[in-house]
């Protein structure tokens, strides 16, 4: 294949089985089926960590966050390790990016050649009350569930700016000598729950499927699971009602975020760059929706760790489905190979998607490495997906295993059962031959007490108080004592 440009989308907190290609009965997504539709869809993609700030620095880096230290909403992406837009950059591709990075800003250089009305961490530092892991303080996420539902937001607004900046300049590089790359992140749809009022109608009364194990009743009573709904305060206000809403403020905001990748999509086939542009859309982690009594991220079961990976254009394969497993790690030599440039980096634990999409058929028994250390959990997880079955170790908390293929909403631990038990053994030492879970989880907590400190210690953060979410930029955080 020649160089071609390469443009990659992202979004934040999509939940993969929300949209048409990945199957939901009802939520609206044209734009992203049509791009499935002429292009492969990795059917078992993964995000390397389920919380935004080590996804997105294991996805510029290609390396997984055990190796790079960046654990938490409080260590963001500062370009001390090389990413894949400053690899770019290096080999004189024009490389920018548009809207959402969530890096450390205020001057640093993360790699690209132009950012364009980013959205990085909050001073530069983020969120560091979540890396207290002992006796945090509880993090009452229960307004934004009982705020769900149709309007307007700042986050609606900021993508729909950056779709304009996103349109603009590729009419403006339409006629560029050379391959160039394109990072677009959108917010959407990431919290607060709020969806434009059009979509939100059109789904507030429809019949849609409810999230497994979303009823207080079938609550899996696992400890890791149990320390996130208290750390969030989720047995408040967790009602049929309140996963209703949520689900169809959620799904308007899918369908409205689909819709900028669609006004997208328009501006390269109008600046004829469809056959030279290839696409990739994806998101840094999934959302639970009240699965297991659970909103927003954190978790290593599939609503929270799997996420949409669609690929389409010039040497990928026309309305193919790949069951190889992948993950965001492999972002980073892909947007090489795609432009033409030489990857240098040794290690990375990633492979070229065109590698992956044309020649699947050898590549099934690929696994893929997902692991938190981050807010409402004590302790480190680690996850494996190998094959059909997906393996999950807690540091001081009993293991998980899933047949995906028989159990794909995961309601069925299999590590307790003797006839899986050498299957879990395996799985376990397969992990030990990529990391020291428990020397990863000293590690991790290492590095957090440090951060700590240096931020005035214990009680200082915690007279700070927390932040909901990231603001757009112009817009100020508004920290709340919990």
């Amino acid at each position: 294949m020649s160089p071609k440009n390469f443009l990659f989308i992202l979004s934040d907190q999509h939940h993969r089985r929300f949209s048409g290609t990945y199957g939901h009965p009802c939520v609206e997504t044209p734009n992203l089926d049509a791009l499935a539709a002429r292009g492969t869809r990795f059917e078992n993609a993964y995000t390397n960590c389920p919380i935004c700030v080590p996804s997105r620095a294991s996805l510029a880096t290609g390396r997984y966050v055990h190796d790079i230290n960046f654990w938490d909403n409080g260590h963001p992406y500062d370009g001390s390790v090389p990413s894949w837009h400053a690899r770019l950059r290096e080999q004189e591709v024009l490389c920018e990016s548009i809207g959402k990075l969530h890096f450390k800003g205020l001057g640093v250089d993360h790699g690209f050649c132009n950012e364009i009305e980013p959205l990085h961490v909050v001073d530069g530092i983020g969120d560091v009350l979540g890396c207290i892991r002992t006796n945090p303080p509880v993090r009452d996420k229960v307004q934004e569930l009982r705020t769900a539902g149709g309007g307007d937001s700042s986050y609606l607004k900021y993508d729909a700016r950056c779709a304009t900046h996103a349109r603009n300049w590729i009419k403006d590089h339409r006629n560029h000598e050379k391959p160039w790359a394109l990072f677009l992140n959108f917010v959407c749809p990431h919290p607060p729950y709020i969806g434009p009022i059009e979509f939100y109608n059109r789904y507030k009364n429809m019949d849609f499927p409810l999230p497994p194990q979303w009823e207080p009743t079938n609550w899996p009573t696992h400890p890791a699971i149990e320390e996130f709904r208290r750390f969030f305060s989720f047995t408040d206000g967790h009602t049929k009602e309140s996963v209703r809403r949520v689900s169809s403020a959620y799904m308007a905001a899918v369908s409205f975020l689909d819709q900028q990748v669609g006004a997208v999509m328009t501006e390269l086939h109008q600046c004829d760059l469809a056959e030279e542009t290839c696409i990739v859309y994806s998101s840094d982690h999934g959302e639970c929706l009240g699965a297991r009594g659970l909103f927003g991220k954190f978790t290593l079961y599939d609503e929270a760790a799997a996420i949409p990976l669609i690929m389409a254009g010039p040497g990928v394969p026309n309305n193919k489905v790949v069951q190889t497993p992948v993950s965001l790690v492999d972002i980073f030599p892909t947007a090489l190979d795609c432009v033409g440039a030489n990857l240098v980096d040794e290690g990375l634990p990633g492979c070229s998607l065109f590698n992956i999409a044309n020649n699947s058929n050898t590549c099934v028994e690929r696994t893929v490495l997902s692991e938190y250390h981050a807010l409402g959990s004590t302790d480190a997880a680690f996850m494996l997906r190998q094959n059909r079955y997906k393996f999950i170790y807690y540091v001081n908390g009993p293991p998980q295993l899933f047949d995906l293929e028989r159990d794909p909403f995961e309601l069925q631990n299999l590590s307790t059962k003797k006839k899986y038990s050498n299957l879990t053994i395996s799985l376990e030492k397969h992990l030990r031959t990529i990391l020291d879970p428990e020397e990863v989880n000293r590690r991790a907590h290492k590095n957090q007490e440090a951060l700590i400190r240096a931020s005035g210690g214990v009680d200082t953060i915690r007279a700070k108080g927390a932040f909901d979410n990231s603001p757009a930029p112009g817009e100020n955080p508004n920290y709340r004592i919990h």
